[in-house]
């Protein structure tokens, strides 16, 4: 049980670990739980479940990226970027990355890889967050993708609202979360958010186009916003 729910906030370290609440009428209780389960685990056993085989298995990161098309040129932010498991894989692609998160030693994870790595700050950049904005100047960036992290954050509308500001005209944000169903990994039914849930909060923040991709991943779906 724990090992599924951790897997949760696979891209992080649960973006938000110290908030405690939904937007709107989804209460406190929510978010506190799921953050709860985080903190069961250890630093090094969710960095191995952030980066196992167990996950590339279900989270296709090379369906995922070649499904965003080309990145090339691009600034992307990763919010809640916890190990960097989407974050160097889009660097490679060819993006500036933005790896953000909350948690000083995911941060401290990502900088040592890219030191081995030999990546440079064209190619990825660490940033601390706060639970509550995603720090980006108007227009900084070209995207914002955020993964099996988005029912972490409080005040939700105003949070992407955020967001919003920091893309580009144009720009997009990705949502990839686990569908609100009994699935084999991610966190429990009553922690999952809707795709339909996701919309309506995501046009409170602004957002008016939407893509729901629902066939790409076994167990989660891809909204697409702008």
């Amino acid at each position: 049980m724990k090992n599924n729910i951790i897997k949760l906030a696979m891209i992080s370290t649960l973006l938000f670990t110290a908030c405690g609440g939904h937007s709107g009428e989804h209460g406190h209780h929510h978010h506190g739980d799921a953050n709860a389960h985080m903190h069961q685990t250890s630093f090094d056993e969710l960095v191995q479940r952030f980066e196992g085989k167990e996950r590339d298995e279900y989270q296709k990161p090379e369906k995922v990226i070649a499904y965003l098309g080309d990145v090339k040129g691009e600034k992307i932010i990763d919010i809640g970027a916890g190990t960097g498991y989407f974050s160097f894989r889009l660097a490679e692609a060819g993006a500036t990355v933005i790896a953000a998160d909350v948690d000083e030693r995911f941060l401290e994870y990502i900088k040592e890889k890219k030191a081995k790595l030999g990546m440079t700050d064209e190619q990825i950049s660490t940033r601390k967050v706060p639970y509550n904005a995603p720090n980006l100047a108007d227009g900084e960036v070209d995207r914002a993708i955020i993964v099996n992290t988005y029912h972490h954050i409080e005040n939700r509308s105003d949070y992407f609202a955020k967001v919003k500001k920091g893309l580009k005209p144009n720009g997009e944000l990705i949502v990839i979360d686990f569908f609100k169903k009994k699935t084999p990994v991610g966190p429990p039914v009553k922690m999952k958010i809707a795709e339909e849930q996701i919309e309506k909060e995501l046009r409170t923040a602004g957002f008016t186009d939407f893509t729901i991709e629902q066939e790409l991943l076994p167990y989660q779906f891809i909204i697409t916003a702008k």
